[in-house]
C-alpha cells in the first residue's frame, strides 16, 4: 500500500498493542478537505472519523452547537439490506443514534465552555469484524480526528466494551458473549479519569461493575498514549477562537442585584422553587431594563439572562458544597415525594403513573402476538426485538411550546436505556409468548425521567399480567465538587442540580443487582473510587423506591387483562410447516379466515395462536391439527369428500391433502356395477382405512366403515 497520497504527501500511520491487537491509526489517505480524518483498524474492523469544525463561532447560539453521527454501512458486513424495497441507507437506525451518543457524551464535555464555533463528527464504518462491536473503535476515530482538528478538544478520549466470561472480564467480548453474560458493559475515559460508563447487565452486583470500570479504564490507556504519539508526529495548526461567555461586568452587576436574593430564600420544594426562580428572573430583567434602556436591554438580554443562570448555578454549588443543602430543602441521600397509581387506562392492557416531585411518567404496555415483533436490519443485526420501549416527552412537559415531530435522539436514548433495564427480567418467550410495547409518556420533567420510566414501566408490566421475574427500580444521582475536590453525591437529582452539577450516573437493578447503567461527566474525568460511592449510595436509594412501588402493586396480576390477545401455542414436526402454509399461503390464509384467529409459525415447528375468543383459538389448533395427521390404519373417517369417480372406484379425501381409494369392491356388500350408482363428486361418505401400501398409497372401505364406531 503506498505510502504517498495523490498530493504528494506522506501518509502517517501509527500502531500499539490494544488488548491483544494491532490498532493502527492512519493521516493523509483520505478525507483531503475535511478539517481532519483518520483511518482507524482493528483486525478486519476499520472505521473512517472525520472532523469539520467552522472557522467562526455562529452567533446567537446559547451552547455548543456539536454533532456527532455514526453512519452503519450494510457493506460494512458484507450485506444487503433485507428490505425488499429500501436497499440503500436512509435515516439511521436506533442502535446507530445510540453509538452516536455514546460518542458524544465522553467528547462533549471536553470542549470549553463557551465555545461555539459549529463542529461536526462523522464515524462511519467501512469493515466490521464480526466477532466484535465497532462502535469503541470509532469512538477512538473520532476522538483522534477532532485532535488533529486544531480546535480547543481536550482530549484524547477512548472507548472499551467489556464482558465477563467465566467470571473474568473480557474486552472486545463477542456479541454471543455480551448477550449470554451477566455484563455489557461500555467505558470511555482519558488518561486520568472516567468520562462516560453505560452498561446493561443481568442483576450484575455493584462489586462486578466497578471491577469493570477499573479493568477497562487500564485497558484503554494504550488507545489514549497513541492518539497522542500520532499528534506529536504531525504539526497541528491550533484554531484562534473567542468564548461567548458572559461580560464579567455584566456578571459582576447580576451578581450584585442578587446578593441576598438566593440561598435559603430559594429553599423551596419544586415546583414553588421553579416558580420563585421565574419570578426573580423576570424582575431581574425589570430591573436592568429600566437602567439601560428597552431597547438597549433587548440587546443584551441574552447575557443577562446568561449571567443569570451562572449565578444561580454558583448559589446551588454554594449551598450544597458549603452547607449541605439541596435547593429544595432535602440532605444529600433524601429521595423527593413518591406517588403512584397503576390500572388507571380501563381499555389499555396494563397502565401505571409514576410521580417523584413534579417528574412524571405515565406507562402503557400492550400485548400482541410474536408476529408483531419488530424485524431489525442493521449492519450489525438480523434479528428481532420481543420488547420495546418507546419514550415521548413534548415540549409541553418541561412548560414550553415546543412543535411536535417525531423522537429525537435523546427520546430514542431515554427509552432504549428504560428498556435495557427490564429486559434481564422478562419471561421467556415460550412462557409468555407475546410482543410487548411499553410507552412511556413523560407527563412533567423536573430531572430524572429515563429512571421515572424505568419505574413506570415496570409497574404497567405487572399490571398487564407480564410474569417478569423480579420488579425493576431507578435513580439519578448526581455529583458536586468542592473547590478542594471533595465530592458530595446527590440521590435523586432535580433538574437545578443537573445543570449546576459534575455528574449524571443512572441507576437501575432489582433487588439482586444491576440491570442497567449509565454515567455521564461534566468534568475531565473522575476516579473510581467517588463511583463507587455513588453506587453505593444509590443502592439504598433504588431500594427506598422499590418499596413504594410494590405498595402500589406486589407482584404481577395473574391474568392479562381480558382486551388483550389470548395465546396458545402448540408444537409440529418442521417438516409440516409446509402443509400447514399450503402453496402460497392458501391453507394458512384459510384457517385465519374461518376462525379469526392470527398464526405465527416459528422455523422449529412452534405454532402460535392468537385472538381475544378462546372459541377461534381451539378451532384453529383443531384446523391445524387435522393437517398434520397421520393416517391410521384401522381408523374410521367420516364425512369424508369424494373427490372424483372413476371406473373402477373413487378417491375420497379423508385428511386435507391425503386422498385414499375405494375400490368399487369395497363400495357396498352387495355387487356395484359401476361406482357413478353409487356415489358422485361432492359425496360426504364414511371410510375405514384398511391399509397403506409400500408406496404411501391409502386403501379404503365404506363397506367396512359401516357399522364401525
Amino acid at each position: 500500500m503506498s505510502t504517498i497520497n495523490p498530493y504528494g504527501k506522506k501518509i502517517i500511520k501509527v500502531s500499539t498493542d490494544f488488548c491483544g491487537k494491532e490498532l493502527t491509526l492512519e493521516v493523509g489517505r483520505v478525507g483531503f478537505r475535511s478539517s481532519a480524518s483518520v483511518i482507524a483498524r482493528y483486525g478486519d474492523t476499520v472505521v473512517l472519523g472525520t472532523a469539520m469544525v467552522g472557522d467562526k463561532p455562529l452567533q446567537g447560539f446559547d451552547y455548543f452547537p456539536l454533532s456527532i453521527d455514526y453512519e452503519e454501512k450494510m457493506y460494512a458486513a458484507g450485506k444487503i439490506s433485507g428490505s425488499r424495497f429500501i436497499k440503500r441507507e436512509g435515516r439511521p437506525s436506533d442502535d446507530a443514534i445510540l453509538i452516536g451518543r455514546l460518542i458524544d457524551r465522553p467528547i462533549r464535555p471536553l470542549w470549553p465552555k463557551g465555545y461555539r464555533h459549529e463542529a461536526q463528527g462523522v464515524a462511519t464504518v467501512l469493515s466490521m469484524d464480526p466477532d466484535f462491536r465497532p462502535d469503541a473503535i470509532a469512538m477512538i476515530a473520532m476522538s483522534a480526528a477532532f485532535m488533529l482538528s486544531g480546535a480547543p478538544f481536550e482530549g484524547p478520549v477512548a472507548g472499551l466494551r467489556v464482558g465477563m466470561v467465566d467470571g473474568k472480564y473480557k474486552a472486545f467480548a463477542t456479541s454471543k458473549e455480551l448477550n449470554e453474560g451477566p455484563l455489557d458493559l461500555v467505558v470511555a475515559g482519558t488518561k486520568s479519569g472516567i468520562m462516560m460508563v453505560e452498561a446493561g447487565a443481568n442483576e450484575a452486583s455493584e462489586e462486578d461493575v466497578i471491577g469493570a470500570m477499573e479493568f477497562a479504564h487500564k485497558q484503554l490507556q494504550p488507545a489514549i498514549k497513541l492518539q497522542n504519539e500520532l499528534i506529536e508526529k504531525i504539526s497541528v495548526t491550533k484554531q484562534e477562537y473567542n468564548l461567548s461567555l458572559p461580560d464579567e461586568k455584566i456578571q459582576t452587576e447580576v451578581e450584585s442585584w442578587l446578593e441576598g436574593k438566593l440561598g435559603k430564600n430559594l429553599r423551596m420544594p419544586y415546583p414553588e422553587r421553579n416558580q420563585m426562580v421565574r419570578d426573580l428572573r423576570d424582575q431581574m430583567e425589570e430591573r436592568f431594563a429600566e437602567e439601560l434602556g428597552e431597547e438597549t436591554f433587548a440587546e443584551l438580554r441574552r447575557e443577562y439572562d446568561d449571567a443569570f443562570t451562572l449565578a444561580l448555578h454558583k448559589d446551588v454549588r454554594k449551598e450544597i458544597t458549603e452547607f449541605n443543602i439541596r435547593p429544595d430543602g432535602r440532605t444529600m441521600d433524601e429521595i423527593r415525594t413518591l406517588s403512584s397509581e397503576v390500572g388507571l387506562l380501563p381499555r389499555t392492557h396494563g397502565s401505571s403513573i409514576f410521580t417523584r416531585g413534579v417528574t412524571q411518567a405515565l406507562n402503557i404496555v400492550t400485548l400482541a402476538p410474536l408476529s408483531y415483533a419488530q424485524i431489525v436490519d442493521t449492519m450489525e443485526r438480523d434479528d428481532e426485538r420481543r420488547y420495546l420501549h418507546h419514550y415521548n416527552a413534548p415540549g409541553y412537559t418541561v412548560g414550553e411550546v415546543k412543535r411536535l415531530m417525531g423522537p429525537g435522539r435523546r427520546e430514542i436514548g431515554h427509552g432504549y436505556l428504560a428498556e435495557r433495564a427490564l429486559l434481564p427480567v422478562l419471561p421467556a418467550e415460550a412462557d409468555f409468548p407475546y410482543t410487548i410495547r411499553s410507552v412511556t409518556e413523560i407527563m412533567s420533567q423536573n430531572g430524572s425521567t429515563s429512571m421515572a420510566a424505568t419505574c413506570s414501566s415496570c409497574l404497567a408490566l405487572m399490571d398487564a399480567g407480564v410474569p417478569i421475574t423480579a420488579p425493576v427500580s431507578g435513580i439519578a444521582m448526581g455529583l458536586m465538587l468542592s473547590k478542594d475536590g471533595k465530592p458530595f453525591i446527590l440521590s435523586d437529582i432535580a433538574d437545578a442540580e443537573d445543570f449546576a452539577g459534575d455528574m449524571d450516573f443512572k441507576v437501575a437493578g432489582t433487588p439482586k443487582g444491576i440491570t442497567a447503567l449509565q454515567m455521564d461527566m461534566k468534568v475531565h474525568g473522575l476516579p473510581v473510587d467517588i463511583l463507587k460511592q455513588a453506587l453505593a449510595q444509590s443502592k439504598k436509594g433504588r431500594a427506598h423506591i422499590m418499596k413504594h412501588m410494590l405498595d402500589t402493586i406486589e407482584r404481577p396480576r395473574k391474568a392479562i387483562s381480558k382486551y388483550a390477545p389470548q395465546v396458545e401455542s402448540i408444537k409440529i414436526n418442521p417438516e409440516k410447516i409446509r402443509e400447514v402454509i399450503g402453496k402460497g399461503g392458501e391453507t394458512i390464509n384459510k384457517i385465519i379466515a374461518e376462525t379469526g384467529a392470527e398464526i405465527d409459525i416459528k422455523d422449529d415447528g412452534t405454532v402460535m395462536i392468537a385472538s381475544p375468543d378462546k372459541k377461534s383459538i381451539d378451532g384453529a389448533i383443531q384446523f391445524i391439527q387435522t393437517i398434520i395427521a397421520e393416517p391410521e390404519v384401522g381408523k374410521v373417517y367420516k364425512d369424508c369428500r369424494v373427490v372424483s369417480v372413476l371406473d373402477f372406484g373413487a378417491f375420497v379425501e379423508i385428511l386435507p391433502g391425503k386422498e385414499g381409494l375405494v375400490h368399487v369392491s369395497e363400495m357396498s356388500d352387495e355387487r356395484v356395477k359401476s361406482p357413478g350408482d353409487v356415489v358422485k363428486e361432492g359425496d360426504r361418505v364414511d371410510v375405514k382405512l384398511l391399509a397403506i401400501d409400500d408406496r404411501g398409497r391409502l386403501q379404503l372401505s365404506m363397506k367396512a366403515a359401516k357399522g364401525a364406531k
